[in-house]
């Protein structure tokens, strides 16, 4: 068109319209790459960013994820419950030229073992009773041209060990009742927290399987390891919490960190974002500022104790500033009152005979309080 002599209107308006539509098509392509990207967020919403830390062992685990991000070798992470490993899943996703594609996330102890064959490598139309009309994609399907995360690894059984083995090592999977192989191009990221290497040797788990996922071990430490993150995580997660319930706490004073280090967290990160989600119910709405007394009572795993250093009344020394007497005691009265009906287990004649007061003296403080 723009070769052609324009003389006349109508061979103007043929010209303006080409342009148009090249215009409409670069709107068009913009759109579906903004899609694009907004599907990406949803399905791999975390990067490297998000990964708060400045410890040697935890900087490692980043270094070598981030260096396994921009090759396409299996990846193994190994840590206990609660250390971020799915955070660290979505990063290496998301820094690396599959970060486009689809992220599809296994949780592989949550599925029974009856149906993870089907959901991991789809079915054809009445393979079984129930079948859906037409059949089913599996998630490896889905997961073609991305990354699929096989989360708690360790715990699928000796069958669904060797289909995997073979989707591996062939690149191709068979739905359930077919008998057509489909080629899948797929990144695999697994991770456990089980001891694979003692899973081996006690034939529970296929030695070679473990071979094919161990290229690329990351070890993610747990928090009682890296402490001197302490800080930066709570705010981190000070701010999703924020969002979740709709709150604006926006200062944790000095003394809080000091209870936090008190306590070794065997749950790790999640825990501890599981206890500050607690905290910040506990307090008021108006406040914003996060005193030692908002901190709820942690109680020891094995024995349900109360969790001695967490539970002892309220030092002084923790104070951010002084407080008017009436104030502190009230504070102190509630931490108590709070941390003896926790351990009571909810029990309130329990409680009061434990706190000395009639169970009707114990129900107009816990209304006061």
């Amino acid at each position: 068109a723009s070769a052609a002599p324009i003389l006349v209107g109508g061979e103007i308006r043929g010209s303006v319209a080409v342009i148009h539509d090249i215009s409409e098509i670069k709107r068009l392509n913009q759109e579906l790459d903004q899609a694009k990207q907004i599907i990406r967020n949803l399905e791999a919403k975390y990067t490297f960013e998000d990964i708060k830390g400045s410890h040697h062992k935890l900087r490692e685990a980043k270094d070598k994820a981030e260096v396994a991000a921009k090759t396409p070798a299996t990846v193994i992470l190994r840590g206990e419950s609660g250390t971020g490993k799915e955070l660290f899943a979505h990063a290496i996703h998301n820094a690396s030229p599959r970060r486009n594609a689809q992220f599809v996330r296994v949780n592989c102890a949550a599925i029974s073992e009856s149906i993870l064959e089907s959901e991991l490598f789809g079915y054809e139309e009445g393979a079984f009773t129930g079948a859906s009309k037409g059949g089913k994609v599996g998630l490896f399907e889905r997961a073609s041209g991305g990354t699929i995360f096989l989360d708690e690894i360790g715990e699928i059984n000796a069958s669904m060990q060797a289909k995997l083995l073979r989707v591996i090592q062939e690149r191709e999977i068979v739905r359930v009742g077919g008998t057509k192989s489909i080629s899948i191009d797929v990144r695999i990221i697994s991770a456990t927290n089980v001891a694979l290497e003692k899973a081996v040797k006690e034939k529970r788990f296929r030695e070679d399987l473990y071979y094919r996922l161990n290229v690329l071990p990351i070890l993610i430490p747990p928090l009682r390891e890296h402490m001197e993150d302490l800080e930066i995580l709570t705010e981190q997660l000070l701010i999703k919490i924020n969002q979740e319930y709709g709150r604006h706490v926006s200062e944790i004073v000095p003394g809080v960190y000091k209870r936090l280090r008190a306590y070794n967290w065997p749950g790790n990160v999640r825990e501890l974002e599981n206890y500050l989600g607690r905290a910040v119910i506990n307090m008021k709405i108006s406040e914003s500022k996060m005193e030692p007394w908002h901190l709820p009572i942690i109680y020891d795993s094995d024995e349900m104790r109360l969790y001695k250093k967490m539970a002892d009344p309220l030092p002084i020394e923790l104070l951010e500033e002084p407080m008017a007497l009436t104030e502190f005691t009230r504070a102190s009265e509630k931490n108590y009152i709070r941390s003896v009906v926790e351990n009571c287990k909810g029990n309130k004649t329990l409680a009061a005979q434990k706190l000395g007061i009639s169970v009707r003296s114990l129900h107009y403080k816990l209304v006061e309080l």
